[in-house]
């Protein structure tokens, strides 16, 4: 049965139940096409055009030639709309011209940038007639030793995460000297990630990265790749302090797309209550998977993820040929696991996946035709970045928007207009806040002295270098502030804020063989003794937690129930500042 047949069935039941507050359509988008530029070398064309690549889109055009001429650019489309090319293409130039040259990608996560080798290592396929020896390898936390310093002798691209050039590359820049002095290109991906106290420690990386580029003789070009936010450029330039050229119309074709706004019905008009979310949820995709269409299921929390995973599986999954059709998706699972089932969903062995918001960045999973979304994600911005995993330029797609109770939910329900005619949120950092920006002045200290006068960036540092000598954190030499303590700063500053390592599951039954990791902040509420932990769908008895150890051991269980633990939270006034008095008539109750 065609998707179109299934949601023309879907549209009459429910709206026999007046559940659904809006049917948004969105029409077919036909490709924009540009011409090749003229500064890309003849052979990278006819090598593409052998592959089956005879044109570019717009975006691509334009972003390619103003790469190739050295600007500053954020590139702002949808999904599948061919990005990586905009990028690979520059440095692929780059390396055919000058063995020498190099270029770094930044991914905000480990998955994404072991996605992105993948598709790197296609292009490069795609161009053996050229004769291109290029060396492309990820540097992350998972690299051993030794294969570090290939990466660091031989690799013209060095794949990484924020965390880690802030760590492990910058630090030790004297042992990347051949790479820094001859970077080329930064390709910064999913930019609109990089907000709030996450992008004001990025903004801060990147003015110690240029900083130590300039010190090894570079100057890179910054290539910036971002889901739709309302003010990508404007995030661009404050983090890197430059002028940036946003490139925001898509020349990739579209399918159609219908977006359903779901209400579930009412259990309760007097409390407000209305069916469970989850519920609905589960129904609503068991419509399309039943009919064989790819289907992604967004929720919020990770125990959604596996009971929805578990409800799906029981109805979907009754044979041994049908196992792996069903899986679920979410932080704590073990990379490994994570690696396999992204590879499944391209290859098209699993038909649905439930995922929390780890999937909403942009890993490539294949074509899936239908995107369902479990409660509002929190922002326009992340709706519309879930909605975009439905649907592949050609094809059509559906997605489901289902409200929970909560006011925000019921508010979007009752006025769709805010979602559909409002623009996604704005990206805010703040780099020069003086707690982050005294974090990344000591990093900066130790890869370099500081001059006296010296601006890390636009930002001056005058008064932070006094108080780090006042401290004895630097000492003075000549006109020349040298990092003066024992520790190593990058080590103990968090771009994240992230907490203490996690917990580690281990099934007692497989000779305690780890299964999954738990974060600190979440192992008293999940995995205390006795809970049911559910992973992958299979139900666990939590046997003992060894906080010491930060470690969980569990035994497999057959039970029909799971835990959930109730948690309470206390606010308590420390110290105030400023009290201020409100008439009774001003006051909101």
């Amino acid at each position: 049965m065609t998707l179109t047949t299934v949601l023309d069935e879907l549209l009459e039941i429910e709206g026999k139940r007046d559940t659904l507050t809006r049917i948004e359509r969105f029409p077919p988008k036909p490709a924009q096409w540009g011409p090749w530029p003229e500064v890309l070398r003849s052979e990278i064309r006819e090598a593409l055009q052998q592959k089956g690549i005879d044109r570019l889109y717009s975006h691509q055009s334009q972003a390619i030639q103003a790469a190739i001429a050295r600007k500053n650019l954020v590139i702002v489309t949808p999904t599948a709309s061919g990005k990586t090319l905009c990028y690979n293409l520059p440095v692929i130039q780059s390396v055919l011209e000058d063995a020498n040259a190099r270029a770094l990608y930044l991914f905000p996560t480990k998955a994404l940038a072991q996605d992105q080798m993948a598709e790197l290592q296609d292009v490069c396929k795609r161009l053996e007639s050229v004769n291109l020896s290029l060396g492309a390898f990820t540097y992350d936390g998972d690299t051993p030793a030794d294969a570090r310093r290939a990466v660091r002798s031989k690799a013209h691209v060095v794949i990484t995460n924020p965390d880690m050039l802030h760590t492990g590359v910058l630090p030790h820049h004297t042992k990347w000297s051949r790479f820094f002095g001859n970077l080329k290109y930064v390709v910064v991906d999913e930019l609109h990630t990089y907000r709030g106290v996450f992008g004001s420690h990025l903004a801060n990386v990147f003015r110690r990265l240029r900083r130590i580029c300039q010190f090894h003789g570079s100057d890179p070009v910054f290539i910036c790749c971002s889901a739709t936010i309302a003010n990508p450029q404007q995030l661009a330039e404050s983090l890197l302090e430059s002028e940036v050229l946003a490139i925001t119309e898509s020349g990739a074709p579209q399918g159609e797309k219908t977006f359903l706004f779901y209400n579930p019905p009412m259990l309760n008009k007097e409390l407000g209550i209305r069916r469970s979310y989850v519920t609905s949820a589960r129904r609503l995709a068991g419509k399309f998977i039943e009919k064989g269409h790819k289907t992604i299921l967004f929720t919020g929390s990770r125990l959604n993820v596996e009971v929805l995973t578990r409800y799906l599986k029981d109805k979907f999954e009754r044979t041994e040929a049908e196992e792996g059709r069903i899986r679920g998706y979410r932080g704590g699972y073990l990379p490994g696991l994570r690696r396999e089932i992204e590879s499944g969903l391209r290859q098209g062995k699993v038909l649905a996946v439930v995922s929390t918001n780890a999937l909403e960045l942009g890993i490539d999973v294949g074509g899936l035709d239908v995107a369902i979304l479990a409660g509002y994600p929190g922002t326009v911005a992340s709706t519309w970045q879930q909605a975009g995993r439905a649907g592949r330029r050609q094809t059509s797609s559906v997605v489901v928007m289902i409200a929970r109770s909560d006011p925000l939910d019921q508010f979007l329900m009752q006025h769709p207009e805010y979602f559909f005619e409002s623009s996604p949120e704005h990206a805010r950092i703040n780099p020069d806040n003086p707690a982050i920006l005294l974090s990344h002045v000591k990093c900066a200290a130790f890869e370099l002295p500081l001059e006296k006068g010296e601006q890390l960036g636009r930002a001056n540092v005058d008064e932070i270098a006094r108080y780090l000598l006042e401290k004895q954190v630097v000492h003075e030499s000549g006109d020349q502030l040298h990092w003066a303590q024992e520790v190593y700063p990058a080590d103990h500053i968090s771009l994240r804020s992230s907490g203490p390592e996690n917990f580690v599951i281990m099934d007692l039954d497989r000779d305690n063989k780890v299964i999954a990791e738990v974060d600190w902040n979440a192992a008293r509420s999940t995995v205390y003794e006795d809970a049911i932990y559910m992973c992958e769908a299979k139900t666990y008895n939590v046997k003992r937690l060894d906080y010491p150890q930060r470690r969980a051991y569990v035994r497999a269980v057959e039970v029909d129930y799971y835990t959930d633990a109730i948690t309470s939270t206390a606010v308590k006034v420390l110290d105030s500042f400023q009290r201020e008095s409100v008439p009774q008539e001003e006051r909101v109750v």
